[in-house]
């Protein structure tokens, strides 16, 4: 047996909580601008996927116009940062609601590196990087979709085995329901079946 839920008859956060809790696990996309005046922002995103490989294109939603939406639209360029598990609190400290004009590189404890390509820093821990140009941002309801062409990707060496980034040690974060987080767990492999006409 089944229970219904009806987005149009449930409110705002009910259904909200249902997607965030089935919708999993979700990987985040650490988030760094700087606004017009020259402030760095940081911020924790999980509704983040890749849009296109040519040209390579990531997007996320802001739910809400959050500080990266609008340092974002004034400036043009963000940085999305990997998640890894070893900097799991300060992840989450960094999606305290500061005012506006308070950085959370500096308020959390982030150590910062400079960009090549870009104007935000990143974040000097992260083991990968990517330096992306506004493409387009996408209005829906409540939301804002924002793509960015990545315009430089900077992986650290520890991370990398035969030229590949290796998923145990990047260790990624995920997002679930609630307060919950997913780290990587197991991990199975299985090649795709090719298609082979029967004679």
């Amino acid at each position: 047996m089944r229970i219904d839920f009806d987005p149009a008859l449930s409110d705002r956060n009910t259904f909200y909580r249902l997607l965030t809790a089935t919708v999993v696990p979700r990987p985040i996309a650490w988030i760094s601008t700087t606004s017009a005046d020259g402030t760095d922002n940081l911020a924790p995103h999980s509704f983040f996927t890749i849009s296109s490989v040519t040209p390579p294109v990531v997007q996320f939603t802001s739910v809400g116009r959050k500080d990266s939406l609008r340092n974002i639209e004034d400036t043009g360029a963000f940085v999305v940062n990997f998640a890894p598990e070893p900097l799991f609190e300060r992840i989450n400290a960094t999606a305290t609601d500061f005012p506006r004009g308070v950085s959370e590189f500096d308020a959390c404890g982030v150590e910062r590196e400079p960009s090549l390509r870009v104007k935000p820093p990143r974040v000097a821990l992260a083991p990968v990087a990517l330096e992306c140009e506004l493409h387009s941002t996408l209005r829906i309801g409540d939301s804002t979709v924002v793509f960015g062409r990545v315009v430089h990707a900077a992986v650290d060496e520890s991370v990398m085995v035969d030229g590949h980034p290796e998923i145990t040690r990047m260790r990624p974060l995920t997002r679930l329901g609630r307060n919950e987080w997913g780290t990587l767990g197991g991990i199975q492999e299985i090649a795709r079946v090719p298609y082979e006409p029967r004679s």
